[in-house]
């Protein structure tokens, strides 16, 4: 069986991609690749393991995950975790419950194992392990950096309707929690590549004062995102007034439908 493992003198974890969008937590693997623990912004809490191959599979294949109790821990038999499949051309990776299984059994001391048929010969097993030495103080940071990322990703935010109280451009309660949100995540992600905001009015006063008003609307919006960070290049903005309405006029409910700057989001 061919072992790949960092010594104890050796191991390293190093909690990398730090943001309110990312935190990975990173082992080398001396001679294999990197084993990797991945949580990113969402409205849930997430984990993934991917381990990061030098040589990657090339043929299907499944690698059987243990918890394997280290030499001081004499008598103690190996844990099961999990099944993880190898696709060909890809790294390994295991979703969440197993994921966090690993990283609670590396503080409590074991090392996460993977093994495998070697796919280039046929006469090899290879195992991977992950080395629990140096772990515990690195994963309190990891933890902490999951802690801080932001309770929702690009996705929620890439398309929001922003609503105004009547004949203003004062946004509703809601909609200003909205645009906060908005603006805590672009001061985050440098990889925006373009703001569409398209404002919009009811069709109670006229029509070139409604036009105007839409505009403001969405100029408001625009001089938050730039004050932010977002370059004034990468914002487009339209005024449409009381064209394309979303809801008829008749209520007062359905015109405040109809009061809104439409934010629309891409990144390369």
């Amino acid at each position: 069986m061919r072992q790949y493992s960092a010594t104890v003198e050796t191991s390293n974890w190093e909690v990398v991609d730090a943001s309110r969008l990312q935190c990975t937590l990173n082992h080398p693997l001396p001679g294999y690749g990197d084993a990797m623990f991945t949580s990113v912004a969402s409205k849930r809490l997430n984990m993934e393991f991917e381990l990061d191959m030098h040589l990657l599979p090339n043929r299907f294949d499944v690698a059987a995950v243990y918890s394997v109790p280290p030499k001081w821990m004499p008598g103690v038999a190996p844990k099961t975790i999990a099944d993880m499949t190898l696709r060909t051309q890809y790294n390994g990776d295991l979703p969440q419950d197993a994921a966090w299984t690993m990283l609670s059994e590396l503080e409590k001391g074991f090392w996460p194992t993977i093994y495998y048929q070697d796919w280039y010969n046929e006469y090899d097993k290879v195992s991977v392990a992950l080395n629990a030495s140096n772990f515990s103080k690195v994963y309190r940071d990891f933890v902490k950096c999951v802690s801080n990322l932001l309770p929702y990703n690009f996705d929620d935010i890439a398309y929001t309707v922003l609503s105004y109280q009547k004949n203003s451009t004062e946004l509703t309660k809601y909609s200003q929690k909205r645009l906060t949100m908005i603006g805590e995540y672009l001061k985050e992600d440098s990889d925006l590549e373009l703001v569409l905001l398209d404002g919009y009015t009811d069709s109670y006063g006229g029509r070139w004062n409604n036009e105007q008003l839409s505009i403001r609307r969405a100029n408001e919006v625009k001089s938050y995102l730039t004050t932010i960070g977002v370059p004034d290049d990468r914002i487009q903005l339209t005024g449409h007034g009381e064209k394309r309405h979303i809801a008829n006029n008749d209520t007062r409910e359905s015109r405040a439908q109809n009061r809104r700057v439409v934010v629309r989001l891409s990144k390369s």
